[in-house]
């Protein structure tokens, strides 16, 4: 099913690599742009996405009449992978808000998943000219790239190779999608194969990239900034039982200094539900910002 909807968007999609700072580069795939491109919703994956993860919701974006851009952070995806890069989430925001100057884009709704949730209420802080509304997808206000468990795991990364190198990611990956599912149907070989293409394609850089997110520190931090986010926010979570999203105590506080803040549940979905349900993703970009809605042809 995911390569007939990759099909239907190849006539109107462009891949390509966007520089955005001397070493630096980022991924960025653009679909329904042209002469009638209709109003602009930026994609951000989660830290083991890409724009394979959104082949869902990117057709029915622009069927609706959006202008669909997925950026994909540096470090993840087909973005570069420096070794000695500043992997901060400021600093992951601050490269999207350039690759967005660079397109022309501004007033889009970012759509956002986990800790790239944070990259987005930072730009939306930073650049408000930017950012017309966020949905977010099972993401709270992290305050650092890479959770304690995913920095222990990176203190394994030398062996990683040693003890099965890509083998041993594609089953990590494909245990972390199951585990975060409500329905883990849709977690095929393709799709972890999708899921793992860029780690396949440079597993050294991809682990060097992964260890600088392990390292990086913050150099501001997003709660004290958290009221400056005047555009709307829509949480979405999945409302079936699975690992990963905001703790309860990180919706509080976005619904307490977020100054247009609304949270939703996604019934029967789990942490993924741009996979699971991309109809209700593209129905939450109609709530946050329902005058840029294009109808549907």
């Amino acid at each position: 099913m995911w390569l007939l909807a990759l099909v239907m968007l190849a006539d109107s999609t462009h891949a390509f690599p966007l520089v955005v700072s001397r070493a630096e580069s980022l991924e960025v795939t653009d679909a329904g742009a042209g002469a009638a491109a209709g109003a602009p919703v930026v994609l951000i994956p989660g830290l083991f996405g890409s724009a394979f993860a959104y082949r869902k919701v990117i057709p029915r974006l622009t069927a609706a009449g959006y202008r669909a851009i997925v950026i994909e952070p540096l470090g993840m995806g087909s973005s570069g992978r420096p070794e000695h890069a500043d992997y901060c989430l400021t600093a992951q925001a601050d490269r999207v808000a350039a690759a967005l100057d660079q397109l022309g884009v501004t007033g889009a709704v970012v759509i956002a998943h986990q800790t790239s949730a944070s990259i987005a209420y930072r730009l939306a802080y930073r650049r408000p000219d930017l950012v017309r509304g966020i949905v977010s997808l099972e993401g709270g206000p992290a305050e650092a790239a890479a959770t304690p468990g995913f920095r222990r795991a990176m203190q394994l990364a030398p062996w990683i190779k040693l003890f099965g190198g890509m083998r041993l990611v594609r089953k990590k990956i494909r245990k972390s999608l199951i585990e975060a599912s409500g329905d883990p149907s849709w977690v095929s070989d393709e799709v972890v194969d999708g899921y793992t293409a860029g780690a396949a394609r440079d597993l050294d850089g991809t682990l060097k990239a992964f260890v600088g997110m392990a390292r990086a520190r913050e150099r501001e931090r997003l709660r004290p900034h958290l009221a400056q986010v005047a555009c709307p926010v829509l949480l979405l979570l999945g409302g079936a039982p699975h690992t990963g999203g905001p703790p309860p105590a990180e919706v509080t506080l976005l619904a307490q200094s977020l100054p247009a803040f609304t949270v939703d549940t996604v019934a029967g979905a789990g942490s993924f539900l741009h996979e699971e349900q991309p109809g209700a993703v593209v129905a939450a970009v109609r709530r946050v910002t329902p005058s840029t809605a294009s109808a549907a042809p």
